[in-house]
């Protein structure tokens, strides 16, 4: 018997996602604070502790303390938010990804009712989907891995959206075959995967080539979600981009300008 609420959802966009959600009356859609886009006059909004599930928790308030608190571990915050339809007939509520990307959903009931994603990659879920900590069976993954020790878990038999950068691709890799990643790409996998993370080998080619000391190793079988973008490597060359911009000569001179700058500055030693 389903214990989660059977939402029904549509995506709208291309590479700024977000996804509306259709809740039928009494039915409910649990999200991260903050990433409401709008909603119906039909949807009351509640503020809650963790996911509201019960699942992993005891009773009263100590256990809902407990099951919140396993929240700031994976880096989010104490509460989230319910949005439940109080009126009759259909209502709609909406949400949106933070940052540049692609939305995924995803059913639980089709992937062994669990999946395991990076800690900042669940956007929202139907009510009764229970969000946990996972930790890295790897040494190796947990150190070097990107995400560190600590990821998510979804487990439960509803819809779930994440959210990465870029585009996601979804694969299948097969018992017995490998399929080797940068960590940071790592969106979603199936909890019958296993991800290590290894020395690349090359050591020219790892500090030279910009891929970095280590790479990631997934192991099927099972399904896992990758995107083209991650955050950190977009928000590194934002960084960089906006370093090398101080200083800057304006204009459509400003590189014969800037060198003869250091012309000037060389004579005048």
């Amino acid at each position: 018997m389903s214990q989660a609420h059977e939402v029904d959802y549509k995506l709208f966009g291309d590479d700024m996602q977000f996804v509306e959600v259709e809740l039928d009356p009494g039915e409910s859609a649990l999200a991260e604070a903050g990433a409401m886009m709008y909603m119906d006059h039909r949807i009351s909004m509640e503020t809650i502790f963790g996911d509201g599930s019960g699942k992993g928790q005891g009773k009263g308030l100590m256990g809902k303390l407990v099951g919140a608190s396993k929240r700031l571990v994976t880096g989010e915050g104490l509460f989230m938010t319910l949005f439940t339809n109080t009126k009759a007939g259909k209502a709609h509520v909406a949400f949106a990804a933070p940052y540049p990307g692609k939305i995924m959903a995803a059913d639980l009931t089709e992937y062994g009712e669990t999946l395991i994603c990076q800690k900042d990659a669940f956007l929202c879920a139907a009510k009764g989907v229970a969000i946990d900590i996972y930790f890295q069976k790897k040494l190796g993954a947990g150190f070097f891995g990107g995400e560190g020790f600590i990821m998510q878990k979804l487990s439960g038999d509803g819809k779930v959206f994440l959210h990465a950068g870029g585009t996601i691709i979804r694969k299948e890799i097969l018992a017995g075959e490998q399929l080797r990643i940068d960590t940071g790409c790592l969106v979603a996998m199936t909890k019958s995967v296993e991800f290590d993370v290894q020395f690349a080998g090359d050591v020219k080619s790892a500090l030279f080539g910009g891929e970095g000391l280590f790479i990631g190793t997934l192991k099927g079988p099972g399904v896992v979600w990758l995107q083209s973008l991650p955050f950190s490597r977009m928000a590194n060359r934002v960084f960089a981009a906006a370093g090398s911009s101080k200083g800057e000569t304006k204009g459509v001179n400003s590189p014969i300008k800037e060198l003869s700058g250091l012309v000037d500055l060389f004579n005048n030693k």
